[in-house]
């Protein structure tokens, strides 16, 4: 049986890779943070709302979400971001991450489980598990689901 998956992967705080399948990520976008409406009385990691086809699309920063320190601190303002928006059932979210790395295939029987001494413990609820690339680096599979129905938005539209 086929058990290979196309994720893509993209960078997570400075030395960290990280893959979400692709089957929930409806587009991929450039997004310039003055672009971004801020919503008060928020968690830090939503960076606000955002005009997507002519939608109102919440913005999270992963690396905030993740507790990596906050995307937009390192960031000067004109800078451009990449956007991943995900989609389950109708509902939208949109990650900003710094870059992209490319779509790659992996193969989710070799995906190893996600330990909490592994990893920060704000991001292991949002960990599905772990790959090893060619380089011996971890590669952190997060999981576009949960990441959608985390109860701390509570912007579920």
């Amino acid at each position: 049986m086929e058990t290979k998956e196309k994720f893509l992967s993209f960078n997570l705080g400075i030395s960290d890779t990280a893959v979400i399948s692709l089957q929930h990520i409806t587009e991929v976008l450039q997004v310039s943070l003055p672009e971004i409406c801020g919503v008060p009385e928020m968690p830090s990691s939503v960076l606000g709302i955002y005009n997507w086809r002519g939608e109102m699309l919440w913005l999270v920063d992963l690396e905030a979400m993740l507790g990596y320190p906050p995307i937009s601190q390192g960031a000067n303002l004109l800078s451009i971001m990449m956007g991943i928006v995900l989609e389950n059932k109708g509902k939208y979210l949109g990650l900003l991450v710094r870059q992209l790395i490319d779509i790659e295939w992996l193969d989710t029987k070799q995906m190893k489980p996600a330990t909490t001494e592994l990893f920060y413990l704000k991001s292991s609820p949002f960990l599905q598990g772990y790959f090893i690339n060619d380089l011996e680096e971890m590669i952190f599979n997060l999981d576009a689901i949960t990441i959608i129905q985390a109860p701390m938005w509570g912007i579920h539209n």
